[in-house]
């Protein structure tokens, strides 16, 4: 396998890189903690690690899926986050396409990211006590909804962020209806246990287009072919109040969504304390604070 030095340790996962290079096996196992550590059962778990992701139904009631509603209103219209860093913006019609670090917005949001229910399912399987990397609330309004093009996060936070091995898994919480043709993320079951290097430098302050449009750091079209070919394509359907949980390194994106149903969701990353962010392997520079939190590595309680 192939390996480049940063610092003093060894990159087990290479990447933008001068020219493509083969696909690496991971390293690192999915699922770090065992049924008797949380609410998943063993044979959830077993799923977990092969599929790369696990879907539960109903993880919020009706009447939590409004009150997040009402935050995600209330933040995409708030005056004084017109201008703020932290509010992504689509390129053609300047539309919220995201807002990042939520917790600091919300206090609602803040309390859901260390509900049980959720502190208690990562904890299990990232196997100990976990902080945030990442929140964020994505929308995707009908008709002119733009997606997000296949790749993994992991290859992105390891590149930019620093973030040494995929110990981390994210929750997407549909706070709408999520329909096959509404542009419902779309996973490669399995393919978590390949990593694709990308080719290409970082370009300094990459994040201020690639939170719009993700050029850099993503697969060849060969690279993601191949995966589909081996892994097929599954996608995530399901009513508002839903949740997936997938593993940092799995292949994924979403198409444009031309309907006139909206599609938004709460988005958290939890990382491992004991995978806590280095100097970035492949950017001049860290992201800023509010999208990858290095300030403090405290676990949530």
């Amino acid at each position: 396998m192939t390996m480049t030095m940063t610092g003093t340790e060894q990159d087990l996962y290479p990447t933008r890189l001068s020219e493509a290079s083969a696909p690496l096996t991971r390293q690192h196992p999915t699922v770090w903690g065992d049924a008797a550590s949380g609410p998943f059962t063993q044979e959830e778990l077993d799923a977990h690690e092969s599929r790369g992701y696990t879907v539960l139904d109903d993880f919020l009631d009706a009447d939590e899926v409004a009150r997040y509603t009402a935050e995600l209103e209330r933040l995409s219209e708030a005056p004084e986050l017109a201008n703020d860093p932290r509010v992504i913006r689509e390129r053609g019609t300047g539309a919220v396409r995201s807002i990042f670090a939520v917790p600091a917005l919300s206090d609602a949001v803040d309390r859901l990211t260390r509900d049980p229910r959720l502190l208690d399912r990562a904890r299990q399987l990232l196997g100990g006590d976990v902080y945030l990397h990442q929140t964020r609330i994505n929308y995707m309004p009908g008709f002119r909804g733009t997606g997000f093009y296949w790749h993994s996060d992991f290859e992105t936070w390891h590149a930019e962020d620093g973030m040494p091995i995929p110990r981390a898994v994210s929750c997407s919480i549909a706070l709408t209806d999520n329909y096959p043709f509404n542009g419902g993320l779309m996973v490669m079951p399995g393919s978590h246990r390949t990593y694709i290097s990308s080719v290409g430098e970082t370009p300094a302050d990459n994040h201020t287009s690639s939170l719009q449009a993700q050029e850099v750091g993503v697969p060849s079209e060969d690279d993601i072919s191949l995966l589909a070919a081996q892994h097929g394509i599954d996608q995530f359907t399901g009513a508002a109040g839903s949740a997936l949980w997938f593993d940092a390194n799995i292949m994924h994106g979403s198409g444009n969504n031309i309907t006139p149903f909206p599609r938004s969701n709460i988005f958290m990353v939890f990382n491992s304390v004991d995978n806590a962010l280095v100097e970035p392997y492949a950017a001049p520079a860290p992201r800023p604070e509010h999208i990858a939190h290095r300030e403090s590595f405290a676990p949530l309680r």
